[in-house]
């Protein structure tokens, strides 16, 4: 009668401890926001951390949800090795490009469109570790810059640049001549000054013998 009301008490014990204890999980990391130019390539960068070693049965999942809140799609998985999509918009245009022994599960996507405007989520399962954070990336597409814009905003900076250099020319000119007139007048009222002081002395030296 004693053994198995003690067993049960044990076996109680447990369960109560178990529930206490924090459940094991895989912490994701992201980036949350990424910009990217139509028809470039995209490197999605995901990393993880877990509290157990890395599991022979470790696997990664990418999904997508367009920016239109639609069901996901998906994108890539990996079970010890990577595993190529049959179908979908993502299909040959998804490469694997992480490294698992340094917690990096990171895809690479070809030739971006602007129809993969939306939200990438990873999510890394490492049994017992199968629980935890989820990933997310918010990816936009923005259009190429085209040649006409560029020039147009080149020949607008080249402009404003010209047009500073010839107010600063006009003003640096219009100073130099105001000085140039500046100091004529100081010069000729010099002048003035030394050609009637030359008069009064001549005058003041003929009005001398007469006085005598």
């Amino acid at each position: 009668m004693h053994g198995p009301n003690w067993l049960r008490a044990v076996l109680f014990l447990g369960v109560q401890l178990r529930a206490l204890w924090p459940a094991a999980a895989v912490e994701v990391h992201t980036s949350k926001e990424v910009d990217a130019v139509n028809g470039t390539n995209l490197r999605l960068k995901c990393t993880f951390s877990s509290s157990n070693p890395i599991s022979q049965h470790l696997s990664v999942t990418w999904n997508f949800q367009p920016e239109d809140q639609s069901s996901h799609e998906p994108v890539f998985y990996y079970l010890k090795e990577p595993y190529k999509l049959s179908a979908g918009r993502f299909k040959e245009r998804v490469t694997w490009d992480g490294n698992i022994e340094r917690n990096d599960v990171s895809i690479m996507i070809w030739n971006l469109q602007p129809t993969d405007n939306g939200t990438f989520t990873c999510q890394v399962k490492n049994p017992p570790d199968v629980g935890g954070t989820i990933g997310e990336v918010r990816l936009r597409v923005v259009q190429k810059v085209h040649f006409s814009e560029i020039h147009f905003l080149l020949v607008a900076i080249g402009s404003a640049c010209v047009l500073m250099i010839i107010v600063v020319t006009a003003v640096i000119i219009c100073r130099h001549h105001r000085k140039k007139a500046q100091e004529k007048r100081i010069e000729a009222t010099d002048t003035e000054l030394t050609e009637k002081e030359n008069l009064k002395i001549r005058e003041e030296k003929e009005a001398s013998p007469l006085e005598n």
